[in-house]
């Protein structure tokens, strides 16, 4: 089985920043795409960011330029670095994989758990 674990997210005034990781474990063959997501009280959950095992990265328009996206291989860990916050950002943050167990098995999208990010006035 595969476990994605979250951390660094909390609480920040607008204009602030913050770093969230995202640490897979488990068996793991090798790890396609990595991502970010978000869902905020009321709304459907989007993407922030995604990036490629090779480090190509793709960002929703209302981060960029803002967020960076980046990923560990060795580690097997993708980050999310947040700045220039605004209140609009504040949502529970989903990272996802797309894992391949074992040599040979098919691709399977793994999610964490959420981390809370709430950005004040």
């Amino acid at each position: 089985q595969v476990r994605l674990v979250e951390s660094g997210g909390g609480l920040v005034q607008a204009g602030g920043s913050l770093r969230l990781s995202c640490a897979a474990s488990g068996t793991i063959f090798s790890i396609n795409a990595m991502g970010w997501y978000r869902q905020a009280p009321g709304k459907q959950r989007e993407l922030v960011a995604a990036i490629t095992s090779g480090s190509s990265a793709n960002y929703a328009d209302s981060v960029k330029g803002r967020f960076t996206i980046s990923r560990d291989n060795v580690k097997n860990t993708v980050y999310l670095q947040m700045n220039s916050l605004k209140p609009e950002d504040t949502a529970v943050y989903y990272c996802n994989a797309d894992v391949v167990v074992r040599r040979g098995y098919p691709r399977f999208l793994f999610w964490g758990q959420g981390t809370l990010v709430t950005v004040s006035e």
